[in-house]
């Protein structure tokens, strides 16, 4: 079996939600399933692929805002035309605008759905509505649909839902770090921070996340933001006015040993989201044990937390009282993560692939 990947910046060691999706799910697939996997060339960091049967294809791509993913995506259809592969999975709405070119040439379509992009503050009007035509488009063209997200899944007729499935992201047991020379580095003490991880964008509520721990009565805590810029620098900028005095510190794109110190040392976990699809940070927050505050969102709810781990969604006079409860309580945390298990999601996608390739 051979399948193409569409839609994804690739892996390993690059940013992103998707990214780290693909990056824990594909090298645990079966070894007869071949996964040549679209790679856009300015974010590739490891040249040579280590798994066995893992291919990059590293095409041009750009880092302009709202052009680099059409591009990147219309180069890996066209380049998929010529490979004719068994299925071509594209991961998420946008990229798959081009499926149709696909279903040309017969060739079956796989989609997995991360989060309905058009509800993202960043996009203008123009953008969204070509990513509603690109969502209409990707689900009538699939095969199979794969949402990460159950509540997303609900709004769509019997006809999509007949040919969906929900899989959530799952989450690898870590391996908790003795090392604290990045801590030394940035200047915080082990259980003194508060934690939030994730790309520098509005979505991501990192401007209520920096309201609600302005005024903590806990004035010897740090709160540590840890994620890349990529096209927001504008909004970046705003978040570091915003912090003034605040004892806030961005990290910048950090993975692996860096960012296993920052989840094994942290007091509290904070996910401040206004809209996500399925909150893969929140499940590695969990899998380290840490007590977490989550705005309260559809997504946030796919996870098993408590009520009072939740906070209503851009109130951060909320957000600032429940912090410092947290603090003062200070606990561990044993989260039951066994649905959340790659493991058991590479066999279920496995099962899809057949399913797919025996109805084609």
């Amino acid at each position: 079996m051979k399948v193409c990947v569409i839609g994804t910046r690739g892996f390993p060691k690059i940013e992103g939600g998707v990214e780290k999706h693909c990056e824990a799910l594909y090298p645990l697939l079966r070894q007869d399933i071949e996964m040549i996997v679209f790679r856009r060339r300015p974010y590739v960091t490891a040249e040579r692929s280590s798994y066995n049967h893992i291919t990059f294809l590293d095409l041009p791509s750009t880092k302009i805002k709202g052009f680099e993913t059409v591009y990147h995506s219309f180069l890996a259809t066209v380049k998929t035309l010529f490979i004719k592969p068994n299925i071509a999975h594209y991961h998420n709405i946008g990229p798959a605008i081009f499926a149709p070119l696909l279903k040309l040439r017969r060739i079956p379509v796989v989609l997995t759905y991360h989060s309905p992009n058009y509800e993202h503050e960043k996009w203008g009007l123009f953008s969204r509505s070509l990513l509603k035509f690109s969502e209409w488009v990707a689900l009538k063209c699939a095969d199979k649909v794969i949402f990460v997200n159950s509540f997303q899944m609900r709004k769509y007729s019997p006809n999509i839902r007949q040919k969906s499935v929900y899989l959530p992201n799952g989450i690898k047991k870590p391996t908790l770090s003795e090392n604290r020379d990045y801590l030394n580095e940035l200047g915080i003490e082990p259980q003194k921070y508060v934690l939030s991880v994730g790309r520098i964008t509005p979505e991501k509520g990192f401007d209520t996340l920096i309201e609600g721990f302005k005024y903590i009565q806990h004035e010897d805590y740090r709160l540590v933001i840890a994620g890349g810029v990529e096209f927001e620098s504008s909004y970046k900028e705003k978040l570091v006015h915003l912090c003034g005095k605040a004892p806030v510190i961005f990290t910048g794109y950090v993975y692996g040993e860096k960012l296993s110190q920052l989840y094994t040392n942290a007091a509290l976990y904070v996910l401040a989201s206004n809209n996500e699809g399925f909150p893969l940070v929140l499940l590695e927050a969990m899998s380290y044990g840490l007590d977490i505050l989550a705005s309260d969102i559809p997504a946030s709810h796919l996870v098993k937390l408590e009520n009072s781990d939740y906070f209503p969604k851009g109130d951060y006079q909320t957000l600032n009282k429940r912090i410092d409860e947290k603090l003062n309580e200070r606990k561990k945390r044993d989260y039951d993560l066994k649905e959340y298990d790659w493991e058991r999601i590479a066999e279920r996608v496995s099962v899809i692939y057949d399913e797919v390739i025996s109805k084609s």
